[in-house]
């Protein structure tokens, strides 16, 4: 009994210490040491949780490292990756469990611009074989550059048929005019009427700001 009591003494220690590595082990490497310790668990909950849930975990980890880089303090590096997280979750929901890393960053920048996940449910019904993360993504700068939410979801579900190099034409097309001082609704109608017209020659039934319905493709 002396020897099984003075056995179980020596083994706490060591017992502890693997759960200590284990817990360290756990961190991720890039912000340990860089964030205070509750915070950093936090983050660290919240990576693992990601995982689980099969979102890709890189972009928090650039959220997190983003701040530090900014100086941003701590109590508001969490809540950036929280809201990231939320956003991942949502832009799977609308785009599927087999979108790409790259297409949920997209879509969780268009849910920060303000579109919703039944917007991009409807983008991906639109484009079922084809990649998202360029529509979602000129979306999101399209917002950026001033145009209306709603506005900018029917002119990127409207042009559907697009190829990818379009979708990022069209983008830069109208952020040139919003530069050169056209407002936001009148360079997105200019440019949209154009697109149209190239994808289905004669068709006019696409508005924007007037709540336009979306063309339908050519069979």
């Amino acid at each position: 009994m002396m020897l099984r009591a003075r056995f179980c003494l020596l083994a706490t220690p060591f017992l502890t210490l693997m759960v200590m590595a284990t817990r360290l082990d756990a961190q991720e490497p890039r912000l340990a040491g860089r964030l205070p310790g509750p915070v950093l668990q936090r983050i660290d909950s919240l990576l693992d949780a990601a995982r689980r849930n099969g979102l890709p975990t890189e972009p928090l980890v650039d959220r997190a490292l983003e701040g530090l880089a900014k100086g941003a303090a701590p109590d508001r590096i969490e809540p950036a990756v929280l809201r990231l997280s939320d956003e991942l979750r949502l832009a799977r929901t609308a785009f599927g469990d087999a979108a790409t890393a790259a297409e949920l960053m997209a879509g969780a920048s268009a849910i920060r611009a303000g579109a919703t996940t039944e917007s991009l449910l409807r983008l991906r019904e639109s484009r079922p074989d084809q990649p998202l993360t360029v529509p979602a993504g000129v979306l999101a700068d399209l917002v950026a550059a001033g145009v209306d939410i709603q506005d900018g979801v029917t002119a990127v579900l409207a042009i559907v048929a697009a190829e990818d190099a379009d979708y990022v034409a069209f983008r830069r097309n109208v952020e040139r005019d919003i530069a050169l001082g056209a407002s936001p609704a009148a360079a997105l109608g200019v440019r949209l009427r154009g697109m149209t017209e190239v994808l289905v020659p004669g068709d006019a039934s696409v508005g924007v700001g007037s709540g336009g319905t979306r063309r339908k493709r050519k069979p």
